[in-house]
């Protein structure tokens, strides 16, 4: 069998109104904009989507609305993120109701963890749902490395199906994908979400991507999938090249004021508001809204590289 997750799986933005509550009709179009580019897949509520800023009825409000509105066109990929495994459960349960194809899991956090209370956290996850675990390894956020081991092990053991990689580990990356090729995990999905890698990550092996850049630009992300399926890596480098210099727009929000988390998550919405995208580059609070002089920038590096007039 093929693996069931690969390609490119943009982590789909959440747009906001001014009061924060979910823009419903620019989250439908931001779908659309990302189907009608040939993306493989969608995972709704990762740190893109900020589902750490996000409360229940907001997540419940989101995974609904995509997994609907895509019916059923690419699987949909929910990130079920919470500091324990009792609070992991409770949404992978709404989840599943909602229809989600796969549900996304970190370690646990908070709390100090354990190498054998993270196994234990996803081995009762996978009894407790038939829906396919993908490993979400994002160390900055959860403060712990996943063991490629222990990933492999859960892989065999059929705990896992694949595993989002946001770790920056380039070693460990391809550590994963040579012991999933020596262990026989076909349909063990290994994806990187690095935006500016993509190209390096499909030679290793890799599976496919999630990159948060796929959000403004979903068209040069799913060339690159192309042109390595294709065999032309001059192509793929070229262009994965463009998407390294339209990721500059992530330094522009001024350090003095905000952190590295509201420099690019408001980079991206706005970004995708230049765009048409969406209607609104607001994001949840405490984070920080770029300013207009900081968008113009913004605008300027969108028109450098192909996105606007």
């Amino acid at each position: 069998m093929a693996t069931t997750f690969r390609g490119i799986v943009p982590p789909v933005c959440t747009p906001l109104r001014d009061n924060f509550g979910v823009d419903v009709r620019s989250l439908c179009r931001t779908v659309d904009f990302l189907l009608d580019a040939g993306v493989h897949g969608l995972f709704v509520l990762g740190s893109t989507s900020e589902v750490a800023y996000l409360p229940d009825r907001h997540r419940a409000l989101v995974m609904e609305t995509v997994v609907d509105h895509v019916a059923g066109r690419v699987p949909v990929l929910v990130g079920c993120i919470d500091t324990t495994t009792l609070r992991v459960a409770e949404h992978i349960d709404m989840a599943g109701q909602a229809g989600a194809d796969a549900v996304v899991v970190t370690a646990p956090f908070y709390a100090r963890t354990h190498p054998g209370e993270i196994e234990l956290h996803y081995r009762m996850l996978r009894d407790r749902t038939e829906l396919p675990i993908v490993a979400y390894d994002i160390p900055t956020a959860v403060h712990s490395k996943l063991d490629s081991d222990l990933v492999l092990r859960l892989a065999e053991d059929g705990v896992l199906a694949g595993i989002k990689d946001s770790s920056g580990a380039d070693a460990s990356f391809r550590a994963l994908v040579l012991g999933k090729r020596d262990r026989g995990l076909r349909d063990f999905a290994v994806l990187t979400g690095s935006e500016l890698l993509v190209d390096t990550m499909l030679a290793l092996g890799a599976d496919g991507a999630v990159p948060g850049l796929a959000n403004v630009d979903p068209v040069g992300f799913v060339a690159i999938h192309r042109f390595m399926s294709d065999g032309d890596s001059a192509a793929a480098r070229s262009e994965q090249e463009r998407l390294l210099r339209l990721f500059s727009i992530i330094d522009i929000g001024a350090p003095d004021r905000m952190g590295r988390g509201s420099a690019a998550l408001g980079a991206f919405k706005s970004a995708m508001k230049l765009r048409g995208v969406i209607d609104n580059a607001v994001t949840a609070p405490p984070q920080v809204p770029l300013d207009d002089e900081e968008v113009k920038q913004i605008e300027a590096i969108l028109a450098e590289t192909g996105l606007l007039p």
